[in-house]
């Protein structure tokens, strides 16, 4: 077995992460979530090749990794696509990981004393707990590798769900650590309640302050290094999640939040920023998959009795405790139909956070933490195999998706321009007028600066002859003008670059 210390420490690490991006190449290309092979490739090295056992340091990087991937999350966030679902959204990131927790929890308290465990109702609660939040970062990816979108607003509320119910999930776990701790031994219900209100309170209240700030301070500080804005976002970012924690607020709401704040405004350097956050939340995730995958003891996930445990677990959550629990927080909404749903339902998948939060009663030293950390692994990868393989074919077989057209043109505009740069494409009414760029009726302002056409790109002149399936790259300071005239040529797809 090889002693991960000293400067092995930097090559072993590099291995890891060259193997993690191949990996995660080929979970793209087959349509498989990312996560399982970063996972993988963890317990393949743990196995029997790298010593590595520290809960605490596993927790310490996945807690930061955590705050990274909430505040990209939340900044990729567009508040326009989430407005209109942000009712059952968060519906579904409070009520329903309540409801996952409760109904889960009474399926493990009834079933673990047959295979010869007694768990009582609070720790089966606990343990419901820390997977009672779902991960859809690895969903997402697996959709645009397929190019595949989804009917009836699914992709929002989704994304939306997925970014905001791990604040829920890690009060539930504290709270419940708290309860079967001696620390928590004469807590009653209304103390609970008071938590979870000042959590959210103050998490959300924290989280839309320290966004601002982040805000008006990018925006009004003048670096001469551009990289040095990414450093003072960071800054922000840990600020929001450290400070609110010490107020008694969730801090990963309030990252995520924050996120949702700074991504919906406008901001200095906004296309850099989101670049670097891009790759270095990939980074976090790849860290926090290894560690966790080195972390756990596989000799141990093999156990009969943790198999058992664990196999039920994960088939009762996916087959009964998440489709119940969205049906019922669902209720008030009747705008989704039966087949969202059951989408809804099963995109429900486990991720790396319930693996994170298992750790949790482990470091605590509470009774069976280290059989609910494996059963909670096993649970999630037999979440990831079963859903996270399954996402698209699922979206087909209901009838859910269709296939997302692609630009054509690879443009990023600045934030500060006000001019708006759309992509069309040329249809039969559109050349009612004349075949020529001159004949093509178009508002003041307004210019084509490229034209698509069987793979090549070329700049038009005003005798250009235009052919049915051109696409054209059109740049306007007349918005509201040429959106006009799109619909009076016909044109009901338009793609926006920003």
């Amino acid at each position: 077995m090889f002693e991960l210390s000293g400067e092995h420490i930097v090559l072993v690490g590099a291995i890891l992460l060259f193997v993690a991006v191949m990996a995660g190449k080929v979970a793209y290309r087959f349509g498989a979530p990312a996560l399982l092979l970063f996972l993988g490739v963890g317990m393949l090295f743990g196995f029997d090749f790298i010593s590595f056992n520290s809960p605490q340091l596993t927790q310490f990087i996945g807690m930061v990794a955590l705050c990274i991937i909430l505040f990209t999350g939340g900044m990729d966030t567009s508040f326009q696509e989430i407005r209109p679902i942000i009712g059952p959204g968060l519906v579904l990131s409070t009520v329903g990981v309540v409801l996952t927790a409760l109904i889960l929890a009474l399926f493990v308290h009834l079933v673990a004393p047959a295979i010869g465990f007694a768990i009582s109702f609070p720790m089966a609660l606990l343990l419901a707990a820390t997977m009672s939040s779902t991960d859809s970062a690895s969903v997402f990816s697996i959709l645009r590798s397929k190019k595949q979108g989804l009917r009836e607003k699914l992709r929002p509320i989704l994304e939306l769900e997925s970014g905001s119910n791990d604040p829920m999930a890690y009060m539930l776990t504290v709270l419940m650590i708290g309860i079967l701790s001696h620390n928590g031994a004469d807590m009653g219900i209304g103390y609970n309640l008071l938590y979870v209100v000042v959590q959210l309170v103050m998490g959300a209240l924290m989280g839309y302050l320290v966004g601002r700030a982040a805000v008006w301070s990018i925006n009004r500080i003048r670096l001469e290094n551009t990289s040095l804005y990414s450093v003072l976002l960071l800054a922000f970012i840990f600020f929001s999640f450290s400070f609110t924690d010490l107020v008694h607020g969730n801090g990963y709401l309030a990252v995520y939040i924050s996120g949702l704040v700074v991504g919906n405004h406008r901001i200095t350097q906004k296309r850099t920023l989101m670049v670097f956050f891009d790759g270095f939340t990939w980074l976090m995730q790849i860290v926090m998959f290894l560690m966790l995958g080195l972390l756990v003891n596989t000799r141990e996930l093999v156990q009969p009795d943790v198999l058992i445990l664990g196999g039920l677990v994960g088939l009762f959550m996916i087959v009964v405790a998440r489709p119940a629990a969205v049906f019922l927080s669902l209720i008030p909404f009747r705008k989704f139909s039966t087949k969202a749903r059951w989408y809804i339902s099963w995109v429900g998948l486990r991720g790396a956070v319930p693996i994170l939060f298992a750790l949790y009663p482990v470091l605590a030293e509470l009774p069976h933490a280290n059989l609910m950390f494996n059963v909670v692994f096993l649970s999630t990868i037999l979440s990831l195999m079963i859903q996270g393989t399954t996402v698209s074919g699922m979206a087909n077989l209901l009838g859910l998706s269709f296939a997302e057209r692609e630009a054509s043109f690879k443009v990023n505009m600045d934030e500060e321009m006000k001019s708006s740069l759309t992509e069309v494409e040329v249809g039969e009414q559109m050349l009612r007028a004349g075949n020529t760029l001159k004949e093509i009726m178009l508002p003041e302002n307004t210019l084509v600066m490229m034209i698509y056409r069987d793979g090549d790109y070329f700049v038009p002149q005003g005798k250009t002859e235009l052919r049915v399936g051109d696409k054209l790259l059109v740049i306007t300071d007349r918005k509201e003008e040429l959106a006009s005239t799109y619909r009076e040529m016909g044109i009901d797809e338009v793609m926006k670059h920003h």
